[in-house]
């Protein structure tokens, strides 16, 4: 029988992303019934999350709904008898961000937060945490599902999936993201617009793109060459060439700028960097900065349009949706990640994949593929899956030898020299977040 009350607990409640979900919960109240949500994070947050709780608390007064709000740094509090447990953490905070951005790019390589040697040392800090709490659920909320958009979403997700037995999905802003993107290229609502993506997290291509029925994948790439607009905030908007993407014959996510057009993207983080010695993570800091100043206005009850510069809009869209759909059994189609099971036969069967599901009181199950993946597509997922898998084992084994091998392969590494200088020096600026490794 369904539950009329729901207990949720938000793994990093003090993060600037928070009053988003807040508002999803507050919204969408009458269908997923939040009775208790428990904000948690680390002493050394305390400042953000008394912030947060404070402004979380003014909203649902606001909005008037039941809602019983605790903030707390006592983690098994939280999880203990959960319906849902959320992640939204950042080990280390911006300023192991920061690091992360700025070690590549001193070996001329690109410096990222999710992907390429910046993506990896961020998995290596956030993998050992999240199998803690994973832990944790098995003994105190073996039913509840772990909701996790931590990222790198893909990595984290497929760590909790081959060592840990509970329910979990991997989640994006991006799916949603790119509809919207398509929606707005087309002058057509997104409610229209239904997409087939193919792929793994922050590496999805879009194979089909269907408008009331019609399949206008052919004339969306026509369009999308050259086309600005098509990219997240925090990704360049640098256009796609019109053979390229015919070529391609699929959408690339923004993400796969950092692969296709990673010269350009170099070019254009170095000069940053060279001209003002700042990343994006300096630039996320100054924004964080200004949001927390306006959630300490004691008026301010609503989440502030200020943060959609963070570059993290519709999370609170794919979050609340995917805990609402499975909460009522709704068997609607979302993108999300999940354990593969052979829905792309060319990856090993334990490894994430993000594709289209359908969502409901069970869980999400894959929607079938009917476009051939092309060698274009396969091969470079191949490659970065590879990657992940190794990347996997040496967070959640302290393993060396895998996380030197995960570097050396990643498309934007490339070289065994740099990427053992680039191992050794990750470990060394994140020691203190990474006890698998000492």
């Amino acid at each position: 029988m369904k539950k009329d009350q729901l207990k949720v607990a938000v793994m990093g409640g003090g993060s600037s992303y928070t009053p988003e979900l807040i508002e999803g919960f507050i919204n969408n109240y009458s269908v997923f019934p939040v009775r208790d949500l428990y904000l948690v994070d680390i002493e050394a947050g305390r400042s953000k999350l008394e912030t947060v709780g404070s402004l979380a608390g003014r909203m649902i007064e606001k909005a008037g709904v039941p809602i019983r709000l605790h903030t707390t740094f006592n983690r098994r509090e939280a999880i203990e008898g959960a319906d849902f447990v959320t992640s939204q953490m950042r080990i280390g905070m911006l300023d192991a961000r920061s690091r992360d951005e700025k070690i590549p790019l001193k070996y001329g390589l690109i410096g990222q937060e999710t992907t390429g040697a910046g993506g990896f040392a961020k998995a290596l800090r956030t993998i050992p945490v999240i199998l803690d709490i994973a832990k944790e659920m098995e003994e105190l909320a073996p039913d509840a599902y772990m909701i996790n958009f931590t990222n790198p979403a893909g990595i984290v997700t497929e760590a909790v999936l081959k060592y840990s037995s509970i329910r979990t999905m991997g989640l994006c802003n991006l799916p949603i993201g790119t509809r919207m993107q398509i929606a707005r290229l087309c002058g057509v609502d997104a409610s229209k617009v239904s997409v087939e993506m193919v792929g793994i997290n922050h590496l999805t291509w879009t194979t089909r793109i269907v408008v009331d029925g019609i399949d206008i994948t052919a004339d969306v790439l026509n369009k999308a060459a050259g086309a600005s607009g098509l990219t997240m905030k925090n990704i360049p908007d640098f256009g796609w060439d019109a053979e390229f993407l015919q070529s391609m014959g699929a959408l690339p996510c923004s993400y796969h700028r950092y692969y296709y057009l990673k010269d350009l993207v170099f070019e254009d983080m170095n000069k940053k960097f060279l001209d003002k010695g700042t990343t994006r993570a300096d630039d996320v800091k100054r924004v964080e900065a200004e949001l927390f100043e306006l959630y300490k206005d004691p008026n301010l009850a609503i989440k502030p349009p200020q943060l959609q510069q963070r570059g993290g809009a519709y999370y609170s869209e794919a979050a609340v949706n995917l805990m609402t759909s499975i909460y009522n059994d709704k068997q609607d189609i979302q993108t999300v990640n999940i354990r593969n099971n052979g829905v792309l036969p060319f990856l090993p069967e334990d490894v994430s994949v993000e594709v289209n599901c359908v969502i409901d009181s069970q869980g999400a199950h894959p929607v079938q593929i009917n476009t051939p993946i092309s060698p274009q597509i396969r091969g470079l997922m191949q490659v970065v899956k590879a990657y992940e898998e190794l990347t996997v084992k040496a967070a959640a084994e302290g393993d060396y030898s895998a996380g030197l091998q995960a570097l050396t392969m990643h498309p934007l590494v490339g070289s065994a020299r740099l990427a053992k200088l680039l191992l050794d020096e990750i470990i060394d600026a994140n020691k203190d977040y990474l006890p698998r490794f000492q």
